[in-house]
């Protein structure tokens, strides 16, 4: 990679219900497909910083941050994408922002293969922080 190349980095946030479901959301853009909650890092924030903002953001709290589980690749945005165990604040109002359509909690058995394969990797946190490539 040269110096002046450039790439993309996101944080996103894997929370569940009491059940296990991982909560995403549906978004008001593009196909509107559903994701879950973060976002790309802004020009001088850390991962931590950008991930808090983009939950504050997209769900109207400040979520908490248990570890970060993993980081993937996708060479389809070619983008590293930092994988976060978080947990919303207890009793907390989720308001969107314009982004989003909807938010649900949805069963690991209907995310998509990669989706699946980050929660299922966060939700079963060794200590070790993962990383593959799609």
């Amino acid at each position: 990679m040269a110096f002046d190349d450039r790439f993309r980095m996101s944080c996103h946030a894997v929370i569940t219900d009491a059940a296990g479901q991982v909560l995403l959301l549906q978004a008001s853009y593009g196909d509107g497909s559903w994701g879950l909650p973060g976002g790309a890092l802004e020009p001088g924030e850390t991962i931590h910083q950008a991930l808090l903002r983009e939950c504050r953001e997209e769900l109207g709290v400040t979520v908490g941050i248990d570890y970060l589980s993993g980081i993937y690749y996708h060479a389809q945005y070619q983008s590293q994408v930092c994988i976060f165990r978080c947990q919303l604040p207890a009793a907390a109002r989720l308001q969107l922002s314009g982004e989003h359509l909807a938010w649900r909690y949805w069963a690991l058995v209907e995310l998509s293969a990669v989706q699946r394969r980050r929660v299922e990797d966060c939700l079963g946190f060794d200590g070790t922080v993962r990383s593959a490539a799609f």
